[in-house]
């Protein structure tokens, strides 16, 4: 299936960009040696290495996996996905070395992620156009949203060649707040209620479609006022965001949710959501009422490892055990794996409030320990599965 090669592409790339970036680290901030000269500005290359390298592999595979089944169409070819595959995660390594070995090399890397994703998105709008039900929201939602992730990382690849702060900022606001923001919560629209009614009894699903438009329409201009540098004006988007978020989260029984650890990952993830807008909101308000009560980017943090991160690992445990015919239980070692992500976005989040961040250095340390260990856990654990069923077939 085609999520196989491509989780095991995310996953792998989990493990290398905290690598990389403890590298960063160390000589920016923990003087343990020299800063490394990069070919362009290491947080232009994190923005990348996170957003656009660390996510679509996930995306792509479920997707490409799930499209077929909620619309009754067509399954993506071995061809498409697998070209797609060799793509992207040719480009993420030939990322890491046009690092190290100038901004032409890097800027190759950009364009031969720039092929793999557009092969990818060709085989999912293929499957879109051909269903027998096209009119599936989600489907229409997450489409749309991947052929703006193309333009954004057209829009990267523009920056780093122009060396422009305009379209980097683009790329960053962008990448979050309208294309990782509202391919999540899409699909976390579909799947968390869905999953629940499977394992809870008289279980009601609850999921209007008025959430989707205001938690969309909501992203959309928190990026916008971002952008602008309007940011004391975000809380206007973000407070009605966090209170849809807790909405949902009461409406599909978070409590109920621990009965079965599995189901909990996807729930507990999906908390963080409604914390993060939360924290931009008040974060927000604090700058319009000109309240010294800075947050630096624990808002952010919340909503990057918090949201995304966790609800990745929470994600692909359920598809990868659901599709290779295992029990739907997260055993000691998956749910280790994943509390190892919740304390490491708890700690970086805490390394930003006011008091706490005199330690900000050891937390981040802790937090990025934490996150190695999880994803390096998550890849040990459960790619195997992936050369199993290839052996098999």
């Amino acid at each position: 299936m085609p999520h196989h090669v491509m989780f095991a592409l995310g996953s792998l790339q989990a493990v290398l960009v905290m690598l990389w970036w403890l590298v960063d680290l160390g000589g920016r901030y923990g003087g343990w040696y020299a800063p490394v000269q990069w070919a362009v500005p290491s947080p232009w290359a994190h923005l990348y290495l996170m957003i656009y390298a660390l996510f679509p592999p996930y995306m792509f595979g479920f997707l490409m996996t799930t499209y077929p089944k909620w619309m009754g169409g067509v399954p993506v070819s071995p061809r498409h996905y697998l070209s797609a595959s060799a793509l992207l995660g040719g480009s993420v390594l030939l990322g890491y070395i046009g690092l190290l070995a100038g901004k032409s090399v890097f800027l190759a890397a950009m364009l031969v992620h720039v092929a793999g994703w557009a092969v990818g998105l060709h085989a999912l709008l293929r499957v879109y156009t051909q269903a027998q039900r096209p009119d599936t929201l989600h489907a229409l939602i997450t489409s749309a949203v991947l052929v703006l992730g193309l333009c954004l990382l057209l829009a990267y690849t523009l920056g780093i060649q122009q060396g422009s702060d305009m379209w980097i900022a683009v790329a960053r606001n962008g990448g979050v707040w309208w294309f990782l923001f509202a391919t999540f919560f899409s699909v976390s629209h579909r799947l968390i209620p869905f999953f629940s009614s499977v394992v809870l009894p008289d279980y009601k699903i609850i999921r209007p479609d008025w959430t989707l438009w205001l938690m969309s329409a909501g992203g959309l201009t928190h990026g916008v006022l971002d952008l602008l540098g309007q940011t004391q004006w975000t809380w206007l988007a973000d407070l009605p965001m966090a209170l849809t978020a807790a909405w949902l989260s009461l409406a599909w029984r978070f409590r109920h949710s621990f009965k079965v650890r599995i189901l909990a990952m996807l729930h507990i993830a999906f908390a963080w959501l409604g914390i993060a807008l939360a924290l931009f909101g008040m974060q927000s308000l604090c700058l319009l009422l000109g309240v010294d009560f800075p947050l630096n980017r624990a808002p952010l943090h919340a909503l990057m490892v918090g949201y995304f991160a966790a609800m990745l690992v929470a994600m692909a445990t359920r598809v990868t055990l659901g599709h290779s015919g295992r029990p739907l239980i997260a055993d000691n070692s998956a749910w280790v794996i994943f509390l190892c992500v919740q304390t490491a976005a708890l700690l970086r989040v805490l390394a930003d409030f006011p008091g706490i961040n005199t330690y900000a250095a050891h937390f981040y340390l802790c937090s990025a320990l934490l996150w190695l260990a999880a994803f390096a856990g998550w890849l040990f654990k459960f790619t195997p599965i992936y050369w199993d069923i290839a052996k098999n077939d």
